[in-house]
C-alpha cells in the first residue's frame, strides 16, 4: 500500500491516496498535491543519514540525477555532458552547496532561493579549468569544513579531477559516493511515487500518440516526431532515452535500438520505447503494436512476452529477490518454448530520478548482485524476445514501470496492450 511508504513530511494533512494516481502537472489551490520543497528536504535528509552511516566526511556529486536529488536543479543538459556541467557538495551542518555551470548561474540566483550558496564553475573537461575548480572552489570549501584531511565520497568525475584532488590535497581520502546516493534513492517517498505516476501519465500519452501514428508508408522517424510533440506539449522534460526507440519489422530481429528512416509496412511489428521525464522523475514504458494483421508466429512471440511481463510483475513482491523475478519472467516464456530467445541484456532495471540504475533484474553478465525486494523500490520490467526469419519481424518488448508492494508489483503505467497480438 502507498500508505506504508515514507512521506516527505508528517502524515497529518496528507491525502491517504497521495501517489495512487496522477493528479496533474500544475499547481492548484483546490487540491493538495506534492509539496516539492518538503520532498527536496526529505531527500537531502535521507542522503545525510546515509552519509553519516558511512566512513565519509563529505559528499561531492556530479551526476545530473544526484545533483537534482539534492538541490532540485533542472539543468540545461548538453548532450553527452551530463556529468561535467554541475556539481553539489554536501558538508555537515551546511546547506547543499551548488557548483553551477555559468549559463545557469543567474537563473539559480533568481529562481532557487533555497540554494544558500552557489559557485560558478566551467565545464569540467579542460584540465586547466578542472584544476582551477579544484584549487579555487572545492578545496577552500573542504578546508573551511575541516575535511581537507578527511574522507570525501565522490560519485563521478573526470580522472583529471581525481588527479588534481590527490595532488593538491594528498591527505584527502577518496571513496565511492555513487553507492551512497543509490542507497539513498532506492526506496521512494510517497511523493516520489506520485511524481512517477504523473510522468507515467505523460509517457502513456506519448506512447499512444506513437501507436496511433503507425500506418503503412509512415517512417519510424515520423512516429517519433509525433510522439515527441506530445511529450513537449504536455510539459515533459525529456524522453527516457535520448535516442527514442521506434523499430519496425525486421528492425526488431535483432532489435535496432533507435529510430531510422525505414518505412513501416503492412504486417510489421512496431516497437515503441520513448517514456517521459517530469519534475526529475522518469516513467519507462514500452509497447509493441502491429501494422495490419499479425501472423501466428508474431502472436506467439507477443504472448510469450506479455505472459512474462505479467509473471514478473506478480513476482515483484516484498521479500522476493530480483532473481525470483527473472526466474518468473523466463519461466513464463518457457511455456511457449522461447525462454532462450531473450535479448542479451537485463530484463529489468531500477528507475526513478535516474533513467536506469541498479538493482537489475536478469542481468546475465558476471558480478550482478542478488537483492531482496522492499516496498517502495521501483523498476522498469522490460522482457524482450526476438526470433529471426519472421516476415514483418519477430521481435517484441513490453515494458511497465512497477513499484514493489506486499502483494506483488503495482504498475505505475497503464497503456493498453495489443489484443490482436495475444493468442
Amino acid at each position: 500500500m502507498i500508505d506504508d511508504l515514507p512521506a516527505a513530511r508528517g502524515a497529518a494533512g496528507l491525502r491517504r491516496d497521495l501517489g495512487s494516481f496522477a493528479y496533474g502537472p500544475a499547481a492548484v489551490d483546490w487540491e493538495e498535491r506534492v509539496d516539492l520543497d518538503a520532498l527536496r528536504r526529505a531527500r537531502e535528509q535521507r542522503v545525510r543519514q546515509v552519509l553519516e552511516a558511512s566512513a565519509a566526511d563529505a559528499l561531492l556529486v556530479w551526476k545530473d540525477e544526484n545533483v537534482r536529488y539534492l538541490t532540485g536543479l533542472r539543468a540545461q543538459i548538453i548532450s553527452g555532458k551530463s556529468s561535467v556541467l554541475n556539481g553539489c557538495l554536501l558538508l555537515e551542518g551546511r546547506e547543499p552547496i551548488l557548483l553551477c555551470s555559468g549559463g545557469d548561474l543567474a537563473r539559480v540566483e533568481v529562481g532557487m532561493p533555497w540554494i544558500e550558496e552557489f559557485h560558478a564553475i566551467p565545464i569540467q573537461e579542460a584540465d586547466g579549468l578542472i584544476g582551477g575548480t579544484v584549487e579555487g572552489t572545492i578545496l577552500p570549501l573542504l578546508r573551511g569544513a575541516g575535511v581537507e584531511r578527511g574522507r570525501l565520497a565522490i560519485d563521478q568525475a573526470p580522472l583529471s579531477t581525481i588527479a588534481h584532488l590527490r595532488r593538491l590535497a594528498p591527505e584527502l581520502e577518496l571513496e565511492d559516493g555513487d553507492a551512497l546516493m543509490l542507497a539513498a534513492r532506492r526506496i521512494k517517498f510517497r511523493e516520489e511515487i506520485a511524481l512517477m505516476e504523473e510522468a507515467g501519465a505523460i509517457a502513456e500519452a506519448v506512447t499512444q500518440t506513437a501507436i496511433d501514428a503507425v500506418a503503412p508508408g509512415v517512417r519510424e522517424c515520423e512516429v517519433v516526431a509525433e510522439a515527441m510533440h506530445t511529450l513537449y506539449r504536455l510539459g515533459g522534460e525529456m524522453p527516457h532515452v535520448a535516442t527514442p526507440f521506434v523499430a519496425s519489422g525486421e528492425h526488431m530481429s535483432p532489435p535496432t535500438r533507435l529510430s531510422t528512416d525505414k518505412v513501416i509496412r503492412e504486417g510489421d511489428l512496431v516497437f515503441i520505447d520513448i517514456g517521459a521525464m517530469w519534475n526529475g522523475y522518469y516513467s519507462d514504458i514500452a509497447r509493441t503494436t502491429i501494422c495490419g494483421e499479425p501472423s501466428r508466429r508474431q502472436q506467439e512471440v507477443y504472448t510469450a512476452v506479455y505472459d512474462s511481463l505479467q509473471a514478473g510483475t506478480e513476482a515483484m513482491r516484498v521479500g522476493n529477490t530480483n532473481d525470483d523475478v527473472a526466474a518468473a519472467v523466463r519461466g513464463a516464456a518457457g511455456k511457449l518454448g522461447l525462454e532462450d530467445r531473450f535479448v542479451s541484456l537485463f530484463i529489468g532495471h531500477g528507475v526513478g530520478i535516474g533513467t536506469n540504475e541498479p538493482p537489475y533484474i536478469g542481468e546475465s553478465l558476471e558480478g550482478d548482485d542478488t537483492v531482496i525486494l522492499e516496498r517502495g523500490m521501483t523498476f522498469a520490467l522490460e522482457p524482450l524476445i526476438w526470433v529471426d526469419g519472421v516476415r514483418g519481424g519477430g521481435g517484441v518488448r513490453l515494458e511497465d514501470t512497477i513499484m514493489v508492494d506486499s502483494d506483488g508489483g503495482r504498475p505505475l503505467s497503464r497503456t493498453a496492450f495489443e489484443l490482436r497480438l495475444l493468442l
